[in-house]
């Protein structure tokens, strides 16, 4: 008997960036105050009718086609019927037989080996309100907000072509990158727009068949932290399970449990429905949607370079790293962009890749800003950049013009002049470095018996006696007069 192989489908629920919900003009912004952005349609009062929201369409749109999903000519509404508080219609409005988006891939080009994973449908739902539940403090109060209810949701289901922890947590960093990239989700997990639903189960090789557990959906995981450990210890769980009991797919049906993200446990919250037990069927107060070739075409062209072709772009074109790439484009647009205009000044992407990657995104993290309000814009740090790579500024003075520019909304000469940064030609360079090898004569013997890192003894020397001197450059003359 071989090892169990894990078998992974995800469903993730991406909130769209609309500024109103799906089916009314209340707005969708995270953080009212409890039940202030509702109304008798998302309420679902009697005589209420939906109007759709078009742009959260589009933005479906754009979120298939990210996915290579195929988009159909026709798509409709469907009625999915539960019943939970924090549903007021006691059905929700969303798609079950014809999806905004049908059969899609997305490839795992990080992962070794690379992996095709298959997308079975992506589609349009409203959300449901949201229940609190004060366990904690033992007085078994819950309460309800409505707020979210009736926020667009697209819902991106996967076959279970995933095998582990980390390949669901590189799958789902894909999709978040991309939904990020083009506009059509925040993705703040923190704030739910981005929710995970994890479907588990084991197959196990045993006497030449195939035994496949129960499935288990692991619902609502908001961190990538969270869905692996889920899915590690539901590996583990139904390993035991079924070397206990020995029951299989063909014994129970699907099951729902929850996670406990203190205990870092699954617990048992139900017998999962099956499509039947929704009792779908076409809402009648909607239309079905047209989708025209030319929406799709005007869409397609609105959504620019996906993040995958970016990275490329900047490795093979630009030689940045792998990693300065990644995290690059995993900032966003706005850090792509910013990255983009600041090269067009520069000259130097590899540069300005490590200004960013070191200097940029702390001093935005530490502001708490993001690359639209940071206070040295692109062309700023690309001349501050191309004044480094030429050699008329040493990292350590770049920094103080960095420093300075972060307070002061002045140009780079500004900066320069302000501190009092001159520029020191190579007849000064090699004066200085003559009387630090007259002063100090041992250093030149030490290098010369191998001892190479005495020389760094001068090169702060130098700095003390003109703190403009470049470093490289008079690491570079101390060698050349010694070795002559």
């Amino acid at each position: 008997m071989s090892s169990p192989r894990t078998i992974i489908g995800l469903e993730v629920h991406v909130q769209l960036k609309t500024q109103t919900k799906l089916f009314c003009g209340c707005l969708a912004q995270f953080g009212a105050p409890p039940n202030t952005q509702v109304c008798d349609v998302c309420m679902g009062l009697p005589g209420a009718l939906p109007v759709l929201n078009r742009r959260a369409v589009e933005l479906a749109l754009r979120a298939g086609l990210a996915l290579n999903c195929k988009i159909p000519e026709r798509t409709k509404w469907d009625r999915k019927q539960y019943f939970y508080p924090d549903l007021p219609k006691g059905y929700q409005i969303s798609q079950f037989d014809q999806p905004i988006c049908g059969a899609g891939y997305l490839d795992l080009e990080d992962t070794e080996p690379s992996r095709r994973i298959r997308i079975i449908r992506a589609h349009l739902e409203e959300d449901a309100g949201k229940s609190s539940h004060d366990e904690g403090a033992g007085t078994g109060e819950s309460r309800i907000d409505l707020n979210r209810c009736g926020t667009p949701l697209l819902e991106i289901v996967s076959e279970p072509d995933l095998r582990s922890a980390d390949e669901a947590t590189a799958y789902l960093g894909e999709v978040k990158q991309r939904m990020r990239h083009l506009g059509v989700s925040d993705c703040e997990m923190q704030e739910g727009s981005l929710r995970v639903d994890a479907n588990v189960n084991l197959h196990i090789d045993k006497d030449g068949e195939t035994i496949a557990t129960p499935i288990v959906e692991v619902k609502n995981m908001n961190s990538f932290r969270a869905v692996a450990a889920a899915i590690e210890y539901e590996r583990q769980r139904q390993w035991d399970a079924w070397e206990q009991t020995g029951q299989t797919i063909r014994d129970c049906g699907k099951t729902t449990r929850g996670w406990n993200d203190v205990k870092e446990m699954t617990f048992l919250q139900r017998e999962k429905e099956e499509s039947a037990d929704y009792r779908y069927f076409p809402d009648p107060d909607l239309l079905p949607i047209e989708i025209p070739a030319a929406l799709l075409k005007q869409v397609e062209q609105s959504m620019g370079e996906l993040p995958g072709d970016t990275r490329k772009r900047y490795h093979q074109q630009l030689g940045i790293k792998p990693y300065e790439a990644d995290v690059i484009v995993s900032q966003g647009p706005e850090m792509v962009a910013y990255f983009d205009a600041a090269v067009a000044v520069s000259g130097d992407a590899a540069k300005t890749a490590t200004w960013i990657g070191q200097d940029v995104l702390r001093e935005a993290k530490r502001l708490n800003v993001g690359m639209d309000a940071f206070p040295i814009d692109a062309a700023k740090l690309g001349e501050l950049v191309a004044r480094i790579a030429s050699g008329k500024l040493d990292n350590n003075r770049g920094r103080d013009v960095f420093t300075h520019l972060l307070d002061q909304d002045v140009s780079v000469d500004a900066a320069i002049a302000a501190l009092g940064i001159e520029s020191v030609d190579e007849s000064q360079i090699e004066t200085l470095c003559r009387e630090l090898l007259t002063d100090n004569p041992s250093v030149a013997d030490d290098y010369r018996a191998g001892k190479t890192q005495a020389i760094g003894r001068l090169i702060g020397a130098a700095r003390k006696k003109n703190a403009n001197a470049n470093p490289q450059a008079v690491r570079e003359t101390l060698i050349r007069l010694i070795e002559t």
